[in-house]
C-alpha cells in the first residue's frame, strides 16, 4: 500500500485528479469505480478542469458508483446519484447509458444488487476504484461488523455514520438507514485503489489503517491485502503516523 502525503486538501484532490487522469488517458473505455461524500469533491473539480481547459475525454469512459442510499429518489438533492451529476457528469461529456450507480428507487433491493454486479461484471470489472474512509473504518457502506459481505448487497447504516451524514440533511431524521453498497469483495476486485483520506477527524482511523492488522472492525483494513493501493493524505489526517 503506496502512501503519500501531500500538505492539504488541495494537493490530494489534485493528485488524485492526476491519477485519475492518467488512466482516462491510457485508457479512453476505462472503467472508473467513484465514491461520495466530501472528500472526492475537490479531485471531481479538477478532473472537470482538465476536462473543459485541457480536453480530457470522458466520452468512452464508464462509471460505477460505490452506493446509494436506500430508499432514496435519484431527484433528491441529498441522493449520490443528484451528487454524482451535480459534482461531476453534468459538466463533462460521459454519456448517459456510461454511468452506473445503484437504484435508490428500485422495488427488490436483492434483484437490483444482483444486477448491478453483474453489470459491472460484464463492463470487465473497474480499472481504478477512488474510495474515501469513514471515521470509523468503513469504505463504501461497509460498516464494521462481525462479519463482511463480498458482493453488491444491501446494508444497515450504524448510527455513527447516520450522525456523520446528518449534516447533509435538514435533521438527522432525514438521514436512510440503509444503503445498497459494494462489498468488499467487488471493491477488492478492482485493478488499482485510490484512497483518499483528509482531515484530523480521520487520524485516529489512518493509525489504525497502517497497523497492519486486517479486522472487520476497521473493513479499510482489509485494503492492505490488495496489490496496487495508493492512499493520499493530507498532513492533518497523517499527524498520528
Amino acid at each position: 500500500m503506496d502512501r503519500i502525503i501531500c500538505k492539504n486538501y488541495d494537493e490530494v484532490s489534485l493528485l488524485g485528479a492526476a491519477m485519475v487522469a492518467k488512466v482516462v488517458k491510457s485508457n479512453p473505455r476505462a472503467v472508473l469505480g467513484l465514491a461520495t461524500g466530501s472528500t472526492p469533491v475537490g479531485m471531481y473539480k479538477r478532473l472537470v478542469e482538465m476536462h473543459k481547459r485541457d480536453g480530457l475525454d470522458f466520452s468512452m469512459i464508464r462509471t460505477f458508483n460505490l452506493d446509494e442510499y436506500y430508499p432514496i429518489k435519484k431527484a433528491n438533492d441529498q441522493s449520490y446519484d443528484y451528487f454524482m451529476r451535480d459534482n461531476l457528469f453534468s459538466h463533462i461529456n460521459i454519456k448517459q447509458e456510461n454511468i452506473h450507480l445503484p437504484n435508490g428507487e428500485c422495488a427488490d433491493p436483492a434483484a437490483e444488487c444482483a444486477a448491478y454486479e453483474a453489470m459491472l461484471n460484464q463492463a470487465g470489472g473497474v480499472d481504478i476504484q477512488v474510495l474515501g474512509i469513514g471515521v470509523n473504518g468503513h469504505i463504501g457502506f461497509n460498516e464494521p461488523a462481525e462479519e463482511l459481505q463480498l458482493p453488491t448487497h444491501l446494508t444497515g447504516l450504524t448510527a455513527s455514520t447516520i450522525e456523520a451524514n446528518a449534516r447533509f440533511f435538514e435533521s438527522i431524521e432525514q438521514v436512510p438507514t440503509q444503503a445498497l453498497t459494494m462489498g468488499m469483495g467487488t471493491i477488492m476486485k478492482a485493478r488499482s485503489i485510490l484512497l483518499l483520506i483528509t482531515g484530523e477527524n480521520k487520524a485516529p482511523v489512518v493509525k489504525k489503517l497502517f497497523d497492519r492488522v486486517v479486522t472487520t472492525e476497521v473493513p479499510a483494513s482489509f485494503l492492505t491485502l490488495h496489490p496496487d493501493v495508493t492512499v493520499l493524505l493530507d498532513e492533518a489526517a497523517a499527524s498520528l503516523l
